[in-house]
């Protein structure tokens, strides 16, 4: 009896053995064939995931696998990145950046420019920005830097004038002049677009305004013009601006791809800037 059971065991570890073995091939073998690094890519739904979805073959040739997570907000992509849990997020300009690793302490840096969305003004209820009646409700993004800049660019359309010229960090409280006493409601950036049934006019980001139908050539009363200083960019954590990957990742964004997908599929409402 005592054989019998030294028997079993010696069989069941030889099995055991042999699975781990199999499966270590398995993995090696999976390994070799497919050759490829993931690179896990936090972005929002318009442009930035349709551009990065067609840069997908171009990385897989260069043995780079694109991951790609959806956010629909503004601060969950920077904390993600931070946090490890993707390698890199494209969803951003600079000077949103800047103020974002202010605040919260993070170490985050842009690595290159991809392409920029011009902020509009748009309206269900009037066309053209001279009926704008007294009293009227404006929606405005409420993060740091776009409210800023969509005062600035309010101010740009002749309705309303900022402190010293005003900057990218005006608040509504930096209002000088406010002719037609515009009524400011102050929103997360992704519900701007639903509140334009429920103001006169609403400043909205073209990555929020496009998937809510609205053509920034077309719908918007007033937008930024083409030499805005507002470029997306693709974000990593500093650090690892070199990692090969990332190059790659850099290599394919700024592509003659590309440009020439932003250039055919948006058709002048978002504009390449390399």
């Amino acid at each position: 009896m005592k054989s019998f059971k030294t028997f079993t065991v010696l069989a069941a570890t030889a099995l055991l053995a042999l699975g781990v073995l199999v499966s270590g091939c398995g993995n090696q073998a999976d390994t070799a064939t497919s050759g490829q690094v993931t690179v896990t890519v936090g972005a929002t739904p318009v442009p930035h995931e349709e551009i990065l979805n067609e840069i997908k073959p171009l990385l897989a040739k260069e043995g780079v696998n694109l991951k790609i997570v959806e956010f629909t907000d503004y601060v969950k992509p920077n904390l993600s990145l931070n946090d490890k849990e993707i390698d890199a997020n494209f969803y951003q300009h600079t000077p949103y950046l800047d103020k974002f690793n202010a605040e919260r302490g993070t170490n985050l840096k842009a690595v290159a420019k991809i392409h920029i969305e011009p902020m509009g003004i748009y309206s269900h209820k009037i066309k053209d920005l001279k009926a704008l009646p007294t009293g009227a409700k404006v929606s405005i993004p409420n993060d740091p830097t776009n409210g800023g800049r969509s005062l600035l660019l309010l101010q740009s359309a002749g309705l309303l004038t900022l402190k010293n010229g005003g900057s990218v960090t005006s608040t509504v409280g930096d209002i000088a002049q406010n002719p037609k006493h515009l009524q400011f409601v102050e929103l997360d950036a992704a519900q701007v677009p639903r509140s334009i049934d429920d103001v006169t006019i609403a400043v909205i980001n073209t990555n929020f305004a496009m998937p809510a139908g609205l053509n920034p050539l077309k719908d918007a009363l007033f937008l930024e013009p083409k030499d805005s200083p507002y470029a997306n960019i693709l974000v990593v954590r500093a650090g690892d601006e070199k990692r090969p990957e990332i190059q790659k990742l850099v290599k394919a964004l700024q592509s003659p791809t590309v440009k020439t997908f932003i250039q055919t599929k948006y058709k002048g409402a978002i504009l390449p800037s390399f």
